[in-house]
């Protein structure tokens, strides 16, 4: 029974790990045994990182923002914009000027 709920524990914790990393999921017998061992202690202790950063609920946002917030200019003309991207879509799509390049 000690056995089944230890096996159990892995099989979820390698279970969390392979949705969270690929490289977990991916095959494994093509590497060696000490790469292995390497990747599986570098995705747990980044595993434990993230579950430590997203513990901490209570922290500021403004604390970790690395870049101002842009200042964004509304376009009056809606119209004039759809327009554009019109003309662009159809220069695009010209065969003419596809056959020429």
């Amino acid at each position: 029974m000690k056995q089944k709920g230890c096996r159990k524990d892995v099989e979820c914790a390698f279970g969390v790990l392979q949705s969270r990393f690929a490289i977990v999921a991916g095959p494994a017998h093509f590497w060696h045994k000490h790469v292995l061992h390497d990747i599986m202690t570098t995705c747990i202790i980044m595993h434990n990182m993230i579950i430590e950063d997203e513990r901490d609920v209570d922290a500021s946002i403004e604390d970790h923002m690395e870049a101002p917030t842009p200042e964004v200019e509304m376009m009056l003309d809606e119209n004039t914009q759809f327009l554009e991207f019109v003309a662009r879509h159809r220069e695009i799509r010209d065969k003419k000027a596809h056959i020429a390049l």
